[in-house]
């Protein structure tokens, strides 16, 4: 079998990481500090730490528009024509593909008890789960969690930096970005995509991950969406929230998702009605 070399793994990242470049760069670009004797303008300013607004609010509207014309459409139909356990296996086979990300994460954390639930759950869930489509890992007691490179670098103490809405992808900052390029690279599946000249597996997996995911969460976000008088700014507060969560490995009602194709929690039916 081929080995895939540091330069294979780095193209198959170019789109995540020119997305971060072009971002951040704009960003930086677009940079406002308001007057230094206005305390509480300096106070709002770092506590919303978004000095990027003005082009994240430009980026946003143009996730908002593939959503709308592309995602939520599609969305919609595969809510409409799949039935649901099918869905429900979807989305068990997509979570069991990422357990060897899952699992690298939990390692480099320390967590080595939620390193061993991960490989329990891989290993019963490919097996008796018939390739990931069911789950009787977590009826086993090895319950489903998510884990990725941000969350490890902020683990080992990285702070998170400043807001970023990154496009196609969503919101995010520089530490969660740059988790986003590690936990692709690592990826064995990509590194097999990539190094058979089978990309396609790569983009299709991509796909129905973020299909999947935007149907999980349709009702949820139009809600949102809906309720709120500041769209952008509610998901900005509700991405940090969902992080902080993420991050401690709890599950409070923080844990919401956020729009764009990039990993977002499982909801169930009581943290949906406690969101409402």
């Amino acid at each position: 079998m081929k080995v895939l070399y540091a330069d294979d793994r780095g193209r198959a990242g170019w789109p995540v990481l020119g997305a971060l470049v072009l971002v951040l760069g704009l960003v930086a670009g677009c940079a406002t500090a308001p007057d230094p004797t206005d305390r509480e303008a300096v106070v709002e300013f770092q506590q919303i730490n978004d000095p990027g607004e003005p082009t994240n609010r430009a980026v946003f509207a143009v996730n908002q528009v593939l959503d709308k014309g592309v995602l939520k459409p599609a969305a919609g139909m595969y809510r409409h024509l799949v039935p649901p356990a099918v869905r429900t296996g979807v989305g068990n086979a997509l979570n069991n593909l990422r357990s060897p990300v899952i699992f690298f994460n939990d390692v480099l954390q320390g967590e080595m008890r939620r390193a061993g639930v991960t490989f329990m759950r891989f290993v019963i869930n490919t097996t008796i789960g018939i390739g990931g489509l069911g789950d009787p890992a977590s009826d086993m007691g090895f319950p489903y969690h998510s884990e990725d490179f941000g969350q490890t670098l902020a683990a080992w103490g990285v702070g998170e930096g400043p807001f970023v809405m990154l496009p196609v992808f969503g919101p995010s900052n520089p530490r969660d970005a740059v988790g986003l390029v590690v936990d692709f690279l690592v990826d064995p599946i990509n590194m097999w995509a990539n190094n058979t000249d089978r990309e396609y597996i790569t983009y299709a997996r991509g796909a129905t991950r973020a299909v999947d995911e935007r149907a999980r969460n349709y009702d949820l976000l139009e809600d949102i969406e809906r309720s709120s008088l500041d769209f952008y700014a509610t998901i900005r507060s509700l991405y940090r929230q969902r992080r902080v969560d993420e991050i401690g490995n709890g599950e409070t009602r923080g844990n919401v998702p956020g729009p764009g194709v990039t990993e977002t929690p499982r909801l169930n039916s009581e943290e949906v009605s406690q969101w409402k």
